[in-house]
């Protein structure tokens, strides 16, 4: 089931509950960065490398795709997706699996976030 699916059987069973929503996930995620690790090791290395030299990530470097979430309040989580054949890459696929998976993490964030409010009456 989606986050959606699951919303919509959520409403449609009534529970009104304070709990975390969707909505909350996407309103606590100021912004959202995508890169892949040959992005990275590029940005790195033209730190070092000689003016007019050229900087060549290992190639599996490439079918690594980053996601990095910054939160409302500064927090970053972090989402990735590797492709294991490099003829299946797709970079929108890979950023959207990358998103999903920082997306999970938030989850248990914002329940904490809730439960400490709920617990301070």
């Amino acid at each position: 089931m989606t986050d959606k699916q699951i919303e919509q059987v959520i409403q449609a069973k009534g529970l009104t509950a304070p709990r975390v929503t969707p909505a909350d996930i996407e309103a606590a995620i100021q912004s959202e960065h995508y890169f892949t690790a040959g992005d990275g090791y590029a940005g790195a290395a033209s730190l070092t490398v000689e003016e007019g030299g050229t900087i060549e990530p290992p190639a599996a470097l490439d079918l690594l795709t980053f996601c990095v979430l910054v939160l409302d309040n500064g927090f970053t989580v972090t989402g990735e997706s590797a492709c294991a054949s490099p003829e299946n890459f797709d970079a929108a696929l890979g950023q959207k699996i990358a998103r999903q998976n920082a997306v999970a993490k938030v989850w248990p964030l914002l329940g904490f976030r809730l439960r400490d409010k709920l617990a301070a009456g």
